[in-house]
């Protein structure tokens, strides 16, 4: 098969795979907290305590993703080192995720559980992660075709994302939960979910040709220093690691569980609304990833994130100040409306940001290529998911002490309580419906403004910081990286 055959295949088969990864994903990272907040009644100390374990998991997870991308430099199998890690790792993860929904204990007996299978969590997503990112360079160094298939690969991880952003709220609050609660829905969507992502992860795994030159390299010791010395020594994947940190940790803080709270304390406990509030912002990030390939020939990166600030500030500045003067109303309403499409203006905005930032990361490869003489692709691809994990683990923390510190968790477990006992059947759906309605009621103004400010304020201060750093610290741009890429090629011309 020629070379432009493999590339079109590639482009087909490798992003499909990130389909149902990208669901799962976006279970665990932005469900799994309200699931546990809306089924389980639990105290202050027992929110705090799952608090920490999901911080301590992600902060491990994110200190493993360099560990797993030096086990991945290290593997030589017939079929490559990346896709036996995919396999591993995704069929593991389906089995921890369908126990994490559907083992149903309370109080600290949960807690017990939820420390334990948010770990294994933590260890088998990590395998097919960092083994799937990784794979990025290995299927080109040309920076075009590079941003084709990590521009398509994010535009699939978008569409798996927004599938399970759109059905996951609509399937497990309000009228349309599956069983009429959230307890049976929540287990029913993890299932769905648990068999799906291996299936789309066969398009990659059985379809994808990459290059593989390293079975034919000798195999790299398992190192410690070899992971630190290739981080700290390439002074660019510290500049962008450092900007990529900042970013995730302001565009995460909305799904992080504190937007879908903001909703249903506001607008009322039904998952539709919060299922249009993510598809209106998300939906139009689309176009986005598909037209990035054609702006990024004709634009800077530096020059695109010029227009994505100021995109993403119009957008929040529309969220805060309709949901600051305006009165609520019922259902979509048009403080609804307005802050629904301030959020898709935002999210424009962090989403071009992210795509940038991915990219600037994967080109400090070939920096380190010709800094130290060796690419180090495994170690440098897990930087991403590392630094989102520890992003993530920021922003758990952020939404925890958000709930604590306007005393949400007061409603959530109310309405916790009512969910346990519609699935029990000692009430109807409709009653439970009637009852959390007349308990988000009690909520107080400054309660919902406080959700509002968290997230707005706190993300946009994020973002326009790594937007600063970006434009001051990152010196691969797009003609210093041709040149980088052209010297390469003299030294690789003079070795032959």
């Amino acid at each position: 098969m020629d070379a432009n055959a493999i590339k079109k295949r590639n482009l087909i088969m490798f992003p499909l795979g990130t389909v149902g990864r990208d669901m799962v994903y976006n279970l665990v990272t932005s469900y799994l907290l309200t699931f546990v907040l809306f089924t389980h009644r639990l105290t202050a100390a027992q929110v705090s305590a799952i608090t920490a374990i999901m911080v301590a998991a992600r902060v491990f997870d994110a200190l493993n993703d360099p560990v797993m991308g030096n086990i991945i430099e290290r593997t030589r199998t017939r079929w490559g080192k990346f896709k036996p890690w995919l396999v591993i790792g995704i069929l593991t993860t389906s089995a921890v995720i369908w126990a994490a929904f559907n083992i149903r204990l309370q109080g600290w007996s949960f807690v017990v559980f939820f420390g334990v299978i948010y770990f294994l969590y933590s260890i088998t997503y990590t395998m097919h992660d960092i083994a799937y990112w990784g794979m990025v360079p290995a299927l080109s160094s040309d920076a075009d075709t590079r941003n084709q298939y990590t521009s398509r690969a994010t535009l699939f991880a978008g569409i798996g994302g927004v599938l399970a952003a759109s059905l996951i709220p609509m399937l497990t609050a309000g009228s349309n939960a599956i069983g009429g609660d959230a307890v049976t829905a929540y287990g029913a969507v993890a299932t769905i979910i648990a068999i799906l992502a291996p299936l789309f992860l066969a398009f990659t795994v059985f379809g994808v040709i990459e290059q593989r030159d390293c079975n034919a390299d000798p195999v790299p010791p398992v190192s410690f220093k070899k992971i630190f010395t290739t981080i700290t020594g390439n002074d660019q994947l510290l500049w962008i690691s450092l900007i990529f940190l900042v970013q995730e940790i302001g565009n995460g803080i909305v799904l992080s569980g504190v937007g879908q709270t903001y909703i249903y304390v506001e607008f009322g406990y039904e998952g539709g609304l919060f299922t249009i509030f993510q598809m209106v912002g998300m939906a139009v990030t689309a176009f986005l990833m598909i037209a990035y390939p054609a702006l990024s020939r004709r634009h800077t990166r530096k020059k695109l994130m010029n227009a994505l600030m100021a995109i993403a500030g119009v957008g929040y500045v529309l969220m805060l100040v309709p949901g600051l003067l305006l009165s609520a109303g019922n259902g979509v309403s048009p403080k609804f409306i307005l802050i629904t499409l301030g959020y898709m203006l935002a999210n424009i905005g962090q989403f071009g940001f992210y795509l940038i930032l991915m990219i600037s990361i994967m080109n400090t490869v070939e920096y380190n290529e010709l800094e130290h003489g060796s690419r180090d692709e495994g170690i440098i691809g897990s930087m991403r998911p590392f630094l989102t994990k520890m992003a993530s683990a920021l922003t758990v923390a952020i939404a925890n002490i958000t709930y604590i510190a306007f005393n949400i968790i007061h409603y959530t477990n109310g309405i916790a309580t009512l969910e346990q006992e519609a699935n029990e059947g000692l009430i109807t759906a409709e009653q439970k419906g009637a009852e959390i309605d007349a308990l988000l009621q009690g909520v107080a103004r400054s309660q919902s403004v406080g959700l509002l400010l968290v997230m707005t304020v706190l993300p946009c201060a994020l973002m326009f910081l790594s937007f600063v750093l970006y434009k001051k610290y990152y010196r691969l741009d797009e003609d210093e990286y041709e040149r980088i890429c052209r010297e390469l090629s003299v030294r690789e011309a003079a070795k032959a």
